[in-house]
Formats: structure tokens, sequence, C-alpha cells
């Protein structure tokens, strides 16, 4: 029904200008009709004027106008008024141009331009740059201003959780009090910036979005840790660090092989691909994973909703997944890494010996038996054919994870040599214009009809010809005489002179290429990576095959660490739609380009190479409409716990509109190109603002009033907007769980501060913090997915904020905040103190940057005169409070 609707009728007969005032596109308009009358009485086909349209009985009502409808649409159609129309309640069709007429009017679609700053008259408005003048206009709406500047506890606390994600020290707290100078402030975010606890902060979130893991998942054949996933880590700190322009750093974690390819330590950005899940070895899967990543991850829109059929709600045709997806299939692991650093001054000279033989043995093995199955595919053509020919019209199935015995027909190869002879026919092959002939005849009247089919092909292939002259009987014995005539031409090629390109014979030589040529079915490309077990599905295959994978990994495991990379294969793959998501079914070809929808001027990429470098270049363009503002929209998220965007991984159509558009793009067109007239331009006139920098868009924001206000509720400005959206305070934000674990550990004295190298599991006895700690992606621990750290099986735009009663009985009854009371007390720090009332202050300094208030000290005090014990009792409940576990 539906199909047949938008597809023959909706484009008349839709909302906008509906023809003969008929709408077609709810169950109302049916019954409703047009100037003509009724369309339909729902159980009553006869009596409506649309199955007459449809039937072209009446020569003054033909419907669609461009040709009578199949006969099994108007039998459905009938049917369908037969049962009484059903219809899904609330449910209006689109029109086929719905989704491009909306995508033209779309915010998010548009090109990123610069808005004009608003003017701000009122004298008393606390402005510190630009943001505030956008956020004061919106609040100036509503009779609304900004709530007062938090004090400097409060500022310090901030600003140090948001850009290190860790509580102030005593000591960094005491010296903020006493700077008095109206640099202060600004003088903090520059020393919080310049810490390489920054990196670590941000990169934690970053790794979110990358769907950071220290293993595959559930995987056949080849072991399932990643021994090097935290190289991309650390590259991922490190980079976050240094600053490094976001355009570099995006364009780095998608081609740092083909940008930089001598730079070692930037190889290891290319885990940014690698490091997701593998699928249980499922090719397909695993680079929608990366599509997923790099499409919604860096420009929150969903193409791998694609991949079966076009977008239902985006302007993203299948053709754009296939894309996309001819890139990254173009691209492999290669068996051995390159090291992530300068290779050793004094190389290990037996353990490299080693490597090389196990690389070489791996290598070895799964060369000889491509080039076996190649053969095969050649000697054995005819079987291929009619293999092919029997699979025609059988629901076709993806080939992953088949079990075939040695010696039978390779699945992939059926499926290649099915679509060879697809291709032939819509390209009228002359090699094959006589198996086409006839390759629809039934079985029954093959031997009748077939001679006569044969004899009328002209232009045909004289080799061919000569080959079926004597009548064949079935296609059986076509696909035999194909076979064998396939076979004598394979060997007078292999018997000619060395030097030939090519037969003069062009009969021969047409044949000839149906098994050499660019696009021979026999032709499989060579796969050293997890693509190998798709070609190759009997189980000794298999089992030799993960013998010597699993060999090497456990070797490269005990050497130097390297770097997770992709590099691009020696023959770029040729994209095909697939139909339904099916690879069994490929359909069209498409060229390796970007997206339609980001920049409606692509080219295709060059052929020479898989296109990554290209598509990493798009993305970070200027003209992209869609990566300044996801990343922006992502910054000022975590800044104030809410993005301009709710929905940051989703800026299609069915995505929230922002609440400060024109915030959102001057942010934006200020990131990517510095104003010489913004407020940060005046303030800093001898500074070079570098474009893309990411550290000068903490700093923009974080300087704003916007951001400086407290937190503080106002009964005017809740009842005009409840939801704070038009930003009159600070949002209080609770502590994520790795902010917490490690404030945890900072406040007791026990974080160890070392930065980066191996994963380490957390707690029992890891003192680090939490984002070196082991993520394991086949087990995802139930501690992490109580405190809403996100499932690393797929990529992560933003963290869900629950209340649960787990949370608090983690740091009630377990082990880790109770210990960590305990060696609080025990510092030497507190245990200096005589007095009572001291201790109290320094628990009070430490966990919270303040002293108790009267009554806070009143029953602290009255609470510890019990025992001494009790100091343990107490450091142990002012852990669990929300001040400690909350941000104002």
């Amino acid at each position: 029904m539906r199909p047949v609707l938008v597809e023959k009728c909706l484009s008349c007969h839709a909302a906008e200008k509906p023809k003969g005032g008929l709408r077609l596109d709810s169950r109302e308009g049916f019954i409703k009709g047009g100037h003509s009358g009724a369309a339909i009485v729902p159980g009553k086909p006869k009596d409506g004027l649309l199955i007459t349209a449809l039937l072209h009985t009446d020569n003054d009502l033909k419907m669609p106008p461009g040709g009578k409808l199949p006969a099994n649409e108007i039998a459905a159609l009938t049917k369908w008024v037969e049962l009484g129309a059903p219809w899904p309640e609330k449910v209006t069709l689109a029109a086929p141009d719905a989704i491009a007429k909306a995508a033209a009017k779309h915010w998010a679609f548009r090109p990123v331009q610069r808005p004009v700053v608003p003017e701000i008259r009122n004298p008393k408005a606390d402005i510190r740059n630009e943001i505030d003048k956008f956020v004061l206009a919106k609040l100036a709406e509503k009779g609304l201003s900004l709530s007062p500047r938090a004090d400097k506890r409060t500022l310090i606390r901030r600003a140090t959780f948001d850009l290190h994600g860790l509580p102030p020290s005593l000591e960094q707290v005491e010296a903020f009090l006493k700077d008095d100078s109206p640099s202060a402030y600004e003088k903090l975010i520059d020393r919080l910036l310049s810490s390489p606890r920054y990196g670590e902060r941000w990169g934690r979130h970053w790794l979110d979005v990358a769907r950071y893991a220290d293993n595959k998942g559930y995987v056949f054949f080849e072991g399932k840790e990643y021994p090097w996933a935290w190289t991309y880590r650390d590259y991922v700190i490190r980079a976050l660090n240094e600053d490094k322009p976001f355009d570099q750093f995006v364009t780095e974690q998608l081609a740092a092989d083909l940008l930089a390819p001598q730079d070692a330590p930037a190889q290891a950005a290319l885990g940014f691909l690698t490091v997701g899940g593998h699928f249980m070895n499922n090719t397909h899967d695993i680079i929608d994973d990366r599509m997923d990543v790099i499409t919604r991850g860096l420009m929150a829109i969903t193409v791998t909703c694609a991949r079966c059929h076009d977008h239902k709600f985006d302007p993203v045709p299948a053709a754009d997944y296939y894309s996309l997806y001819g890139v990254l299939r173009s691209s492999v692991e290669p068996t051995v890494p390159p090291l992530v650093g300068a290779a050793p001054k004094e190389p290990d000279k037996a353990y490299n010996t080693e490597l090389t033989a196990r690389e070489k043995r791996l290598v070895d093995f799964v060369t000889a038996k491509h080039a076996t199955l190649v053969s095969g595919a050649r000697s054995r053509a005819g079987e291929y054919l009619l293999a092919a020919h029997e699979a025609r019209n059988q629901p076709p199935a993806d080939d992953f994870m088949l079990i075939a015995d040695p010696g039978d027909l390779n699945p992939s190869m059926i499926t290649r040599w099915k679509q060879f002879l697809t291709d032939t026919k819509k390209r009228k092959h002359p090699a094959f214009l006589h198996w086409h002939a006839v390759s629809e005849l039934p079985d029954a009247e093959f031997a009748e009809k077939a001679p006569g089919l044969l004899k009328a092909v002209s232009e045909g292939n004289k080799l061919v010809a000569a080959a079926l002259s004597e009548p064949p009987k079935s296609m059986k014995d076509v696909a035999t005489r194909y076979g064998k005539l396939l076979t004598d031409v394979d060997k007078q090629w292999k018997d000619a002179a060395k030097g030939m390109t090519r037969f003069d014979d062009p009969d021969r030589e047409e044949l000839r290429r149906v098994l050499y040529g660019a696009d021979s079915p026999a032709d499989a490309p060579l796969a050293l990576d997890w693509g190998f077990l798709s070609l190759f599905p009997d189980r000794a295959t298999q089992d030799e095959y993960q013998k010597h994978l699993r060999a090497l990994e456990e070797w490269l495991g005990k050497g130097s660490p390297r770097a997770m990379v992709l590099h691009d294969s020696a023959r770029p793959y040729d994209p095909r739609i697939f139909e339904r998501g099916n690879p069994g079914r490929p359909s069209d070809s498409v060229p390796r380009q970007f997206i339609r929808v980001a920049n409606p001027a692509r080219k295709p990429f060059a052929s020479a190479g898989s296109g990554r470098l290209e598509l990493a270049r798009e993305i970070v363009s200027k003209d992209n409409p869609l990566t300044a503002r996801v990343f922006v929209n992502r910054v000022w998220m975590q800044h104030f716990g809410k993005a301009f965007v709710g929905t940051p991984g989703d800026f299609g159509l069915r995505g929230d509109a922002p609440t400060h558009p024109e915030l959102l793009d001057w942010l934006a067109s200020e990131w990517v190109s510095p104003s010489a007239n913004s407020s940060e331009a005046r303030a800093e006139q001898n500074t070079p603002r570098t474009p893309w920098s990411i550290k000068r868009l903490h700093k923009l924001i974080m300087t704003s009033a916007t951001y400086t206000q407290n937190s503080l509720d106002r009964a005017d400005a809740a009842t005009a907007d409840p939801d704070n959206r038009l930003l009159w305070k600070q949002n209080r934000r609770r502590l994520e769980f790795e902010p917490l674990h490690d404030a945890v550990l900072a406040a007791s004295g026990q974080l160890d501060l070392k930065l980066g190298g191996p994963s380490a599991r957390l707690f029992g006895g890891n003192k680090r913090r939490a984002v070196f700690g082991y993520i394991d992606r086949l087990e995802f621990p139930s501690l992490l997915t109580t405190f809403d750290v996100p499932n690393p099986a797929g990529f992560a735009p933003e963290r869900t904020n629950t209340t649960v009663s787990p949370q608090a009985l983690f740091l009630m009854n377990g082990p880790f905040a109770r210990d960590a009371a305990k060696k609080l007390v025990a510092l030497p720090v507190f245990q200096k103190f005589a007095d009572s009332g001291e201790r109290l202050d320094w628990i009070y300094l430490t966990l919270y940057g303040r002293r108790p208030d009267a009554d806070e000290r009143k029953l602290a005090l009255a609470f510890i005169a019990k025992g001494t014990d009790r100091w343990i009792d107490l450091a142990h409940g002012l852990l669990m409070t929300n001040e400690f576990a909350f941000v104002d």
C-alpha cells in the first residue's frame, strides 16, 4: 500500500495543493474525496471512484495519468478497500519530495553564516563577550536577565571539574581567593587549560564518541584483546593537551596514514576507526560501525539508517551509504601494524626474525589459498555459471558464516558470478547474448525453443556461437559448453608468449577478459584481514588461518606498542548498492564520494585510493554545515549540562531545533574563522588565535558572564522558564562516574597521576584516573552501567543521567568510599592537627573547598565527641553528600 501511494499518487494528491481537491495521504482524505466525490467507501470497492480510476474503465477517469498500475497493485488496493481501508492512527503519508523540501529549509543543512551580534542597551547588564549578548537578547524577550556572578570558591570548583575532572586542591583555592587582580579568573582558566589533566578530562568525553574499549567484543578466530587500544587513547589525550586544531585532529583520525605517513605518533589516531567492535568478524557490520562513528560522531547525521533503503526521514539515499561503504571497504588493517613511536635504538634481532617468519607464514597461507580460489573460479567456470543460474530466483543470503566442505563451490564466488551475469544482461555483453537468449526458458520447453532463439542472436561472440552451433538440450548443457570454452581460452592464455597483453582475435580476447578483466567474477580481491573468512567457508582452511593469525597476534603482543591503523587496499573496492542491505544482492554501482546533504556540489573521490583523506577533508571543510555546529554543541553541553540542540547525535529533520540558533552559528563561525573584531580579538591584540582551537573555544565559553553566573533558583525566572532553556542561571550538574571516582581518590591522597600507558583494571589496588581504566566491551561492568557510563558497543553522543539506589549503595556499603575515608583521616596533614575544630575545617576545605557553617560545625563536633573512630564515619558520610558529587 504505502510504496504504491507514495510513488504513484502523492506527487499530485498530498497536502500541498492537491489536484482536484483530493488528498490521498490519509484515510480521511480517501473517504472525504475531492471535487468529483469520495475516493473510497470502506468495504465497498465498487462504490468509490478510486478503483474505477485505477482500472481505466472510464475514459474520463484514468489514474495515474502516466499509465495503468500493474494488476497486482490494483488487486492489493481493491483488497484494502474491501477490508475497510485499515490505516494507522494519526499517520499522514509524506509526498515523495517531502524530505527534500523539508531539508532545503532545515537549519542544520544550511551553510553556517556569522550572525549579527545583538545590541544590548541595558547599562546594568553583565557582558563579558558576545555570548552574553546573544543570551541576554533571548532573555529580554521574556523579561529576564542573567543571575549574579558565582562566588570565587564556586567558580574555581566549577572550572576545575569542567576542565580537569578533579577538585581543586586546598592550596589552589587559597591562591585564587587571594588573587584580587581583574584577570584572576582568566589566569585560572589559562592555568587549567595548560595542565595535562585537561587532556585526561576531555579525552574521556571524546572516547565516548569513539566507542573506545580495550577489546573487540565477541569474535571468532582471533584474540579478543586490543593490546594497543591505549595508544589511541593516549593520542587523544596528547592531541587535546597540545591543542591540535580540530580539523587536523579529525583528519588524522580518519587518514593519518595518508596525511602524514612518516609521523609515527600520529598513526595511533586511526584507532578512531579501528577500536570499535569486530561483530564476529562480519565485514559489513564492522564497516557499518565505522561509518556510524564517522557520520553520527562527527556530523550528527544518521547515514547508517540508509543501509537497507533510503533514509525514511533525512535526505540520505542508500546510494550515499554505499558510497561511504566503498571508502571504508577500500581500507584494510595490516597484519603487522606500524610501531606507534620511534623504533628501538637497539632492535631485538631475535624478536624481529620470529615476527617476520610468523607474518610470512600467514601471508603465504592466505596468498596461496587466494590463488587456488581464483584459479578454481576460472577452471570451474562452467560449474559456477550453472550454480549462479540456478540461484538467480532463490532468496539471496549473506554468505558470511556459511560453512562449506573442501572442494565445494565457493559461496562468495557463486555470488560474484551471479552478479556478473546480471551485469552482462544489462550491458548486453556480446559474449553472453546467447546465454541470456535462453536462460529464462522453462526446462520443458528448452529443447524445442532454444535453437530458434540462439539462431536469432546477432552480433554475439563468434566463438560462443560456434560452441552452441549444435543445439543444447538444457541450461546445464549451455553452462558446460561455456565452461569448456572459457577453460580452453584460459589454457591458451597461460601458454601464450610472455609479454603478451591481449589476444589479437577480438572474440577470444572478449572471453579472456571474462576471466582476467577488471570486473572478472573470478578475480576476488585478496583479503588478509577479517574479510578472509567470507572467502573461505570451509572449516579446515579457517582452522589453519586461525592458527597462523593467533600465532602472529601472540608474538606481536610481546613486542613494542603499535598503532591500530588502516591502510588503503592495493585495489580499491568499487561499491554497489546492496538491495535491502543484503550483500548477496548487489545492484547499481555508485562512486566513492561524500554525502550530498553536506555538500551538494560533491565530486567522486579519486579512483586510485580509498578516498579516506578526501572524506576527512570534506568533513572538516569550512563549507560543511554540520561539523563545527556539532562539536560546538557538544562542548557547550559539557559546560552547561544541556546542549543547544537537545539531540546531539541527530541534527537531522527529526532532531531538536537549537534553543539559541544564532549563538550556535556565531560560536561555530568564530571557532573556525576567528574574527578580528570580536571582544576576544580586542582583548588579545598581540596573541595569534588559531582556527579550530578547542582550548580557545573553552576559554571563550568559560569567560562569559553566562557561564560564570550562579546556579541558584529565582522565582520569576523559574516560572517563565522552568527548564532553564534560556540560560538565566548556570545548571547544577552531577559528576559522572570518572570525575567522582577520581575526586574520591584525590581527596584521600591516593590518586596516581601517571600519564598514559596500558590500561589497568579499575579498583583492586589501581589508583590511576578512571580514563586509564580497562574497558571491557564483551563483559561491560554493571557498575559502569549503574553510573551511566555508555556501553562501547556503539557511538554515544551524550550520557543519560539516572538516579538509582545502587549508585548510593556503592558509596555507602562498598569498600571504595570507606577505604578512602580511612586514608583521608590517616593522612599526615590531617593527623598533625590536635584540635578537632582545625581537623574539621581541613576536611571540609579538602572535600568542599569551604569551611563548615555554624550548624555543621556543632553537629560534627558533637558526633566526633563520641569517639575518635567517628572521624572515619564522618569523612565517609561527607564523601556521600550531594555537595561532593555535584558541581554548582
